[in-house]
Order: structure tokens, then C-alpha cells, then sequence
């Protein structure tokens, strides 16, 4: 009968009770029930302080705006998921544990930088701008400054000892301040070095210094989570002693996570100058084709208006236009003409007539009449024997070779599109410093693999004739070990291909420079360029120009707004009313 107690049913009652109870987060002994901590990227939720699976979701479907939430310590996480599919996903991570009773302090420090507590809001915005480097997920400034002074978080930062520079962070919970966590825990999230940081160790010191802080404090042990393919961040916690435990996170589904759940990219491949471009082109309903990942080729369309792209080379610009930049010679005079400062120019090709140009001039730049991504450029040559060497090598790449005076300042590079200044930078050229036991080679190779990581392998440091030169420069050789501290350039041209560094100062640029970027630009009549000068400072008017960049790195230039404004060129009715007004306004005024 249908309503009879009998003890087949009992038994199956009894079972899936046990079943409901292992299935359910049981918190630990004297923690705070429900514990979230808001971290500014978004809030950590301790999934193992929730009693109830559908408080445990309901936390998550809270998740706000533009944020990452994550439910760390979830206990079978199959539950949780069978009950909202479409909303969840289980984080591809892998949970590290350190345990701070048997860690040990690193028998030395390294030099070159510092690590401390941040303290201003000057090193939230720094932070901050790592974030963007990174492709993480940006926290107000005005929640670190909030944050300076509590007990629950801790925010570290890395700070260059020479200049005062941001070079990475790191943030740390404290369980028992959080949620009274009887186990005496902590957690380690965020840690984010930037890709141009020239000192080796870096991530290294971040995590050792929180670890220590939180040891300081009583913790047990300290818990991470790191994607199960970042194989450099892995090697680092295991070489620092993490071990590997069975702890999941969920997330809940939204664009910032849209990739650890939706399965292969149909844009897999493109390297980030034009994937940034295409995920602009996406959030705004333009159909993207990628026709050639490799090459960077790709198709937009958007209400019968279509447009070819090979990174930020458009069809929007001309043949002539794209002749003129590709023939160093041909732009130079172009845009002298327009009235644009340019170096004085070697017209003459003979040994004699260069090493004459030499000795009036003291200092000279070699490179092909044609050609990008600063292949063949070699700069400050100082005597006739590089500078020979220097012209057969751009001879190697482009029959016609340009040799011109050295304008000694900074490398500036100024995006123009539309005719309109949308970010400039300086450029520097790559440089590692020594820590007393690695080789130039060895520190070069560590600077190289850290910008191809964090460029997609689109920036490094050759090993190659020019190299050796600017080492030998610096006094040492690639096999030789620098003292700790020492700088060395190991570069003298400043592209980011080569390993060169991109520092923001759009917003100190001086009037003259981008009046000059402006002209050049109209000159060629190319509506999207990047124009090269050098500068004595980007805040002074003193510059030379020095080339046209017909497909310029819109990537390099994050956070400035670089994708919106091509897209907004390229398809102007996508643009949002309050965005035209703004626009409109802006040229106005």
C-alpha cells in the first residue's frame, strides 16, 4: 500500500537523510553563520559558513555590476549546481594551502624594491592600472582607501626603490577577523605584478611578506586559488611550498567570466591587438568573422555596412596612406611639409659620408626605409664601426636604409584616431636589473618570458647581434653576473615587440605634441595612426618626429578608451546618444 511504513522505506528514508546531511556545507564550530567579505573586485563568499544550499545561490545571484564573486570552500559542489545550471559554474582552479606553522622566512631579501602596506590613493590608482594590464577586474580606488586602515583585508604593494613605481600587489584575508574562523585561516587573492617590472622576484617577495604577516598574526595556514593553467604562478607556489588540496570555488555565469565556462573562443587565436577590437565590436552587436587568427584578419558587419580589419588597419584607410607609412623616407617628407619637426637625414650613401655624419652629430639611428616592429632599428651608435655594422644588418631586411641624427630624450607614442588624440605614452626600452646570481642571459630570458606572458607572446627580448651591443654598451657581457641593484639597457630602441616598456601620460601630454601628431596624421591622411616623436618630456614642446605606425597596438594602451574610439570610427551609429554628446561637447569646448 501506498502509505505503509515499511522497512524497505524506512531504510530508504534513512539513507536519504544521510544524504541531505553530507550534502549540505556544515559550518565550522563557532564561525559566523552566512560570512561575506566584500573585496572591491568583488565579495568572498565562505560557502562553508552557509547551512542552506539556497542562501548559499541566493549570495550569488546578488552578485553586482562589473563584479567577480566567489564562493570559496564550497562542499559538493555538485548540489549546488544541479539546483541552478544555467546561473553557476564550477571555477577551473586549483586550491593551494601553505602552512604557515612549517613555513620558513627567505634566508635573504632582494633589493631593487620594497614591499609595504598600501597607503595612498595614488597607490590604489597604481594598483589598479596593473589590474587593466592583467585583464582583471578594476576595484574603486576609494574602497582601497577605505580598506587602508582594516583588519580584515590586507593590501600589499611593491614599490620600486629608484623611482617610487607601483610594481605589483597583492590582498589577503584574515578568516578569523572575517567570520571568526576557529581554524585560524587566511587567503591570498589578487596578486598581480606588472608586465614591465624590471626586477626579478617580485611575485615571489608578495606572497613570502603576506605569509609572514599572516603568521605574525597566529594563522594556521595560508589557502589560494589559481587557474589550472597559469603554469608560472603554480610553479612559483609549489617551488614556495603550497600544496595542492581538494577545496572548489563557484562563480557565478557573467561576461567577466564568460570564458572559464563557454568553451572555445570562436576568436581563439587572435593575438590582443585585435582581440580587443573584437570584444569592443561584440558588446555592441556587430558581427564578428574572423577570417585569418594568425594574420590578425577579421570581418565587421553591422546593418549592411562592412568592414575589413588586420588588427587596427582598417579598410578606412587608403593604399596611399598605407604606402607612405610603410616608406620611412616618403613620410618623413610629407609631413616636414606640413610643417612637423623631423631629424636631420643622411642623403648621401657612401662609409665616408657617414662616419662625416657621425662626427657632426656625435650619436646616429640606423634602420630600413621599410619595415615595423622596430626590426633592423639600432640607435645610439656612437662609432663608424657600429654604425656599418648597423647598415648592413637594416640592408639584411630593406635595400634602402635610413641614417638619421639621435635626438637624445624619451620615444613617445601618440594614437590618433579620427584626427583626434585618443593616448599617449612613453616608450622605454628594455631593461633588466641584477640581483647578484643570475647571468645577463638568464635575466633577459626571465624579462622576455614575463612580456610574451602578458602580451600573448607578441613582446620579447631577442638575443642578437643588437643586444650584445647595448650590453657590451653596459659594460658586461650575456654570460657575465651584474651586482644586485644594477640596471643595464639591454635595448637602445624603445618597441614594445623587443621587450619595451608603455607608460601612460595622456594626460600631461603638452599641446604641442599631439597639435604635431594631429598635423602628421592629416598630412599622410590616415585616420588611424600611430605617430612616434622624440621628446626632451611629454609635458615639454621640444620633439622630433620620428615615424608613422599605420597599424598601431590599441592593446598597449589600456585602460584608455583606444577599441571604443576605433569602433566609433568605424561604425559611428553604434555610438551611444550620451557618448555623441559628450564627444560633441568635448570638441566644442
Amino acid at each position: 500500500m501506498a502509505g505503509t511504513d515499511t522497512p524497505r522505506r524506512r531504510v530508504q528514508a534513512h539513507r536519504l537523510k544521510r544524504h541531505h546531511a553530507t550534502a549540505a556545507p556544515q559550518p565550522p564550530r563557532g564561525a559566523q553563520a552566512d560570512a561575506v567579505i566584500d573585496c572591491g573586485w568583488g565579495r568572498l563568499i565562505f560557502a562553508h559558513t552557509f547551512t542552506d544550499a539556497g542562501a548559499l545561490i541566493e549570495a550569488l545571484r546578488s552578485e553586482g555590476a562589473d563584479r567577480r564573486d566567489i564562493a570559496f570552500y564550497v562542499r559538493d559542489p555538485q548540489v549546488l549546481l544541479a539546483q541552478a545550471p544555467q546561473e553557476l559554474f564550477l571555477d577551473p582552479s586549483h586550491s593551494y594551502r601553505l602552512d604557515l606553522a612549517t613555513y620558513r622566512v627567505a634566508p635573504r631579501r632582494r633589493k631593487g624594491f620594497h614591499i609595504r602596506r598600501l597607503t595612498t590613493r595614488e597607490d590604489a590608482e597604481a594598483v589598479n592600472a596593473i589590474y587593466a594590464q592583467r585583464k582583471m577586474v578594476p576595484v574603486p580606488p576609494e574602497f582601497f582607501w577605505s580598506q587602508r586602515d582594516g583588519r580584515k583585508l590586507t593590501v600589499l604593494v611593491a614599490e620600486d626603490a629608484e623611482t617610487g613605481a607601483i610594481l605589483g600587489s597583492v590582498m589577503g584575508v584574515d578568516h578569523a577577523r572575517a567570520f571568526d574562523d576557529p581554524e585560524r585561516g587566511s587567503s591570498l587573492w589578487c596578486l598581480a605584478v606588472s608586465p614591465q617590472a624590471p626586477h626579478a622576484g617580485l611575485g615571489e617577495s608578495l606572497v613570502r611578506r603576506l605569509a609572514e604577516h599572516f603568521k605574525g598574526r597566529g594563522a594556521a595556514f595560508m589557502d589560494l586559488s589559481v587557474l589550472h593553467d597559469n603554469d608560472q604562478a603554480i610553479a612559483l607556489y609549489e617551488k614556495l611550498g603550497l600544496r595542492r588540496v581538494p577545496v572548489f570555488a563557484l562563480k557565478r555565469r557573467n561576461v567577466i567570466n564568460e570564458k572559464l565556462y563557454s568553451g572555445p573562443d570562436p576568436a581563439e587565436g587572435l593575438n590582443p591587438y585585435a582581440r580587443i577590437i573584437v570584444d569592443e565590436a561584440r558588446r555592441r552587436g556587430i558581427h564578428v568573422a574572423v577570417t585569418d587568427a594568425e594574420a590578425g584578419l577579421f570581418r565587421l558587419t553591422h546593418g549592411g555596412r562592412v568592414i575589413r580589419c588586420r588588427e587596427a588597419l582598417s579598410d578606412l584607410t587608403s593604399a596611399v596612406a598605407l604606402s607612405i607609412c610603410d616608406d620611412k623616407r616618403a613620410t618623413r617628407r610629407i609631413v616636414e611639409g606640413a610643417g612637423v619637426r623631423v631629424p636631420e637625414q643622411l642623403t648621401e650613401d657612401s662609409p665616408a659620408a657617414r662616419a662625416d655624419f657621425l662626427e657632426r652629430h656625435g650619436s646616429l639611428v640606423v634602420k630600413p626605409a621599410r619595415g615595423e616592429q622596430g626590426r633592423g632599428v639600432a640607435v645610439g651608435l656612437t662609432t663608424p664601426e657600429e654604425v656599418e655594422a648597423a647598415v648592413e644588418a637594416a640592408r639584411a631586411l630593406c635595400p634602402e636604409v635610413v641614417v638619421e641624427e639621435c635626438f637624445t630624450g624619451e620615444d613617445l607614442r601618440l594614437l590618433i584616431i579620427d584626427y583626434r588624440l585618443v593616448a599617449a605614452a612613453i616608450r622605454r626600452p628594455a631593461r633588466v636589473v641584477g640581483d647578484g646570481r643570475a647571468t645577463v642571459r638568464a635575466l633577459i630570458e626571465t624579462q622576455s618570458r614575463r612580456r610574451a606572458a602578458a602580451t600573448d607572446g607578441e613582446s620579447r627580448i631577442p638575443l642578437d647581434a643588437e643586444t650584445e651591443r647595448c650590453v657590451a654598451d653596459a659594460g658586461f657581457g650575456l654570460d657575465d653576473v651584474p651586482p644586485e641593484g644594477r640596471e643595464i639597457t639591454v635595448r637602445k630602441a624603445a618597441n614594445l615587440h623587443t621587450g619595451g616598456t608603455i607608460h601612460d601620460v595622456t594626460d600631461t601630454v603638452h599641446p604641442v605634441l599631439a597639435r604635431a601628431a594631429v598635423d602628421a596624421a592629416r598630412a599622410i591622411e590616415i585616420p588611424v595612426t600611430g605617430i612616434d616623436l622624440m621628446v626632451k618630456a611629454p609635458d615639454q614642446p621640444d620633439y622630433v618626429f620620428i615615424e608613422a605606425n599605420e597599424r598601431p597596438g590599441l592593446a598597449n594602451h589600456e585602460p584608455q578608451p583606444t577599441a571604443k574610439r576605433f569602433i566609433d570610427l568605424l561604425f559611428p551609429l553604434t555610438v551611444p546618444p550620451p557618448a555623441q554628446r559628450a564627444l560633441h561637447n568635448k570638441e566644442t569646448s
